[in-house]
């Protein structure tokens, strides 16, 4: 009986920065669970690579080009979507920079990708969700991928640092704005997980050592751990959880 809760079936979720890394296997988990999927990204090949995995387990799965600092394109694209239940709020990057050094361009940039453009897309998919007639009495999920270092501070990380707060900001915002729609707004905060955009940094010998130190559990996380957590914050079994941080991050913030 509980388990059935984790179940996604006839549900429609959207994933930002689906083409690789852990939105892939945020859309590959979703599909696990049931869900039909809309998934985005910048490059066609690689939406298309996830969309062969996801086909195969017998789940509609649409997928789109978009620029998401593209405001007109977003929009565009969110209105072709007929039904939105939950959203995967995904995409984002980071130039690490010692903050003497963070270069104008890379700074801006990293507040349009993981701020701006995450806020623009919650609010379109948020109006689209509410045009259900039903959405009170069905629910919906909205996921923020956030990181520990929206919670604690780390070196040449002080541009992620300020839009990861600033997202977990938003985060407790919207919750409380959209309780009322039982639309639940939840943050995922990964530590270092091995995915394409974090594997060059990890190539650093003297950076690996000292990240998993800080790791109590002494080890990097796997994709399908964020994923699988992502997974549950917008099934059922999370229906009670709204405004929170979930920390997928090995005891990195318990020190």
């Amino acid at each position: 009986m509980y388990l059935k809760k984790y179940n996604l079936k006839n549900k429609v979720a959207v994933i930002t920065g689906a083409g690789k890394g852990l939105g892939k296997a945020c859309a590959i988990a979703f599909a696990e669970a049931g869900s039909n999927i809309v998934i985005i990204s910048r490059t066609q090949k690689d939406l298309n690579q996830v969309s062969k995995i996801v086909k195969k387990l017998k789940v509609k799965c649409k997928s789109y080009v978009c620029d998401l600092t593209d405001y007109k394109q977003t929009e565009f694209i969110v209105n072709k979507i007929p039904k939105i239940d939950i959203l995967v709020n995904n995409a984002g990057t980071n130039f690490p920079e010692h903050f003497t050094k963070v270069k104008r361009s890379n700074m801006e940039y990293m507040v349009k990708i993981n701020n701006v453009a995450a806020f623009n897309f919650a609010q379109l998919c948020t109006l689209k969700m509410l045009k259900a007639k039903n959405r009170k009495k069905i629910g919906g999920a909205i996921i923020n991928m956030s990181s520990q270092m929206g919670h604690v501070g780390g070196p040449i990380r002080s541009v992620y640092n300020m839009n990861k707060h600033g997202l977990e900001g938003l985060t407790k915002g919207m919750a409380i704005d959209l309780a009322k729609y039982n639309i639940r707004v939840n943050s995922v905060c990964p530590t270092f997980v091995v995915t394409p955009l974090t594997s060059k940094f990890l190539k650093n010998k003297s950076f690996k050592k000292e990240t998993l130190n800080n790791i109590p559990l002494g080890r990097f996380a796997e994709m399908s751990e964020i994923a699988s957590t992502v997974v549950f914050l917008a099934s059922d079994a999370a229906s009670m959880i709204t405004g929170t941080s979930l920390l997928v991050d090995g005891g990195w913030t318990a020190k």
